[in-house]
C-alpha cells in the first residue's frame, strides 16, 4: 500500500506553510493511520515528524449540462494529513522544478 499519494500544494496550504514553516500537507491512502503516515514521511524526506493530524473528505457531487444532456458524477473521496515537523526541519517541494 502506498501511504503517501502526493504532497498537497494548494493556495490554502501554501498560506499555512508560510505562517507555520514546519507544517506540510499530504494526500494519503484512506486506510493509512497516523503511525504509518509518520514513518512514511520520515523515511521519504529524512525529517523528524512531531505530530500528524488527519482529515477525511467525502467526494462532492458535480453536474454539468452539455450537448449530450445533463451529466452527473462525483469527485473522489480522499484523506488529508497535516504533518508537523521538528523545529529546524523543513521540506522543500519546489526544489526539483
Amino acid at each position: 500500500m502506498e501511504i503517501i499519494v502526493r504532497p498537497l500544494i494548494s493556495e490554502r496550504m501554501t498560506k499555512a506553510t508560510e505562517k507555520f514553516p514546519n507544517r506540510c500537507g499530504f494526500v494519503v491512502d484512506k486506510r493509512a493511520n497516523k503511525y504509518q503516515i509518520k514513518n512514511a514521511v520520515e523515511s521519504l524526506y529524512n525529517v523528524k515528524v512531531v505530530d500528524v493530524n488527519t482529515m477525511n473528505y467525502s467526494g462532492k457531487r458535480k453536474s454539468r449540462y452539455t450537448k449530450a444532456g445533463f451529466i452527473e458524477g462525483r469527485k473522489p473521496a480522499f484523506k488529508k494529513a497535516i504533518v508537523t515537523l521538528a523545529k529546524d526541519n523543513t521540506i522543500d517541494f519546489y526544489s526539483n522544478i
